[in-house]
C-alpha cells in the first residue's frame, strides 16, 4: 500500500496524506459480525475524565474481530478484505467450511481467495494459528496471547509484529515490538505473519477537523496556562522554571517511574 497526497487546492489539503484504499474489497461491514459502540468521553462510570482530550468523533460501528480464533480444524476462506475504524489495520471476513463468519487481523501476504485455518498441527504458513509449541523458533507472528485461553493481545496494530526467539519446557521468549523481551507459556496461541498496512505511521493528518473526527480533542500546554490550572502555569515570559516537566497533578510526565515494576516472566524491559 502506498502514501497518497492530494492536489493542493487549499490550505488544508496541501499536507495531508492517506493510506492507499485498493486493496479493499468490500465496503459495508458485516451485519451480524457488528454491534452499536457507546462513546464515554474519556469518562468512567462516576462521570469523571480520566482521560482527557477524548470526546466527539465520527460514529462508528464496533467489528466483533476474533482474537481467540474459536473455530479450530476447520478450513476457512477469506472473501473480503475490510476497513475497519477502531483499529490501523485491516480486517478479513472469513467463511469457514461450516458456515461460520468471522473477522481477522490482515497479515501481510494474505489476499482474497487464499484458506485459513486455526488448529495445533496445521501448517506453520501466514494466517494460521497454532499454539507457541508449534511454532518453529525464528517465526515472526501476531495477536500472541498472554496467558493460555485469554485471546491475543500482543501485536495487534499495523506492520507489527512478535519473533519466537527460543523455547524452553513450559515458556516460549518472545521479543515484542517495543523491544521488551518476556516469556510466554507455550499453550499460549499465535497467528503466523506480519500485520499489513505498515504505511498507517507515515500518514499527515494535515488539519484540526480530521483529528476531531478521530474522536481526538484539542491538547494546549501546560506553559500556556495559569498557575492554578497547571504546575507550568504562570509567569511574566516563558520559563521552565529549572523543574522536571510534570502533569497537571505533579506527576513526572517524561519517562519518571510511579511505581516500582517486577513480573519474573520478563527477561528484558523496553527501557533499561
Amino acid at each position: 500500500m502506498a502514501i497518497i497526497s492530494r492536489k493542493p487546492r487549499n490550505p488544508s489539503l496541501r499536507f495531508q496524506t492517506y493510506v492507499d484504499t485498493s486493496d479493499l474489497t468490500k465496503k459495508a461491514p458485516e451485519k451480524s459480525l457488528t454491534v452499536g459502540l457507546r462513546k464515554h468521553g474519556g469518562r468512567n462510570a462516576y462521570g469523571r475524565i480520566t482521560m482527557r482530550h477524548i470526546g466527539g468523533g465520527a460514529q462508528r460501528k464496533y467489528r466483533i474481530v476474533d482474537f481467540k480464533r474459536i473455530t479450530r480444524d476447520i478450513p476457512g476462506k477469506i472473501v473480503a478484505v475490510e476497513y475497519d475504524p477502531n483499529r490501523n489495520v485491516r480486517i478479513a471476513l472469513v467463511v469457514y467450511s461450516n458456515g461460520a463468519k468471522a473477522y481477522i487481523l490482515m497479515p501481510q501476504g494474505l489476499q482474497v481467495g487464499d484458506k485459513v485455518m486455526a488448529g495445533k498441527a496445521v501448517e506453520a504458513k501466514v494466517g494460521n494459528c497454532l499454539p507457541l509449541r508449534s511454532i518453529p523458533v525464528g517465526f515472526t507472528v501476531h495477536n500472541v496471547e498472554i496467558t493460555p485461553k485469554s485471546g491475543g493481545v500482543f501485536a495487534r496494530s499495523a506492520g507489527t509484529s512478535v519473533q519466537l526467539v527460543a523455547k524452553g519446557e513450559t515458556h516460549a521468549t518472545l521479543k515484542v515490538p517495543s523491544g521488551e523481551i518476556r516469556m510466554v507459556h507455550l499453550d499460549c496461541w499465535a497467528t503466523i505473519g506480519t500485520l499489513g498496512n505498515a504505511d498507517h505511521k507515515n500518514i499527515t493528518v494535515g488539519k484540526a477537523g480530521r483529528t476531531r473526527r478521530m474522536g481526538i480533542r484539542p491538547t494546549v500546554r501546560g506553559m500556556a496556562m495559569n498557575p492554578v490550572d497547571h504546575p507550568h502555569g504562570g509567569g511574566e515570559g516563558r520559563t521552565k522554571s529549572g523543574s522536571h516537566p510534570v502533569s497537571p497533578w505533579g506527576k513526572g510526565a517524561k519517562g519518571t517511574r510511579t511505581r516500582k515494576r517486577t513480573n519474573p516472566l520478563i527477561i528484558k524491559r523496553r527501557r533499561p
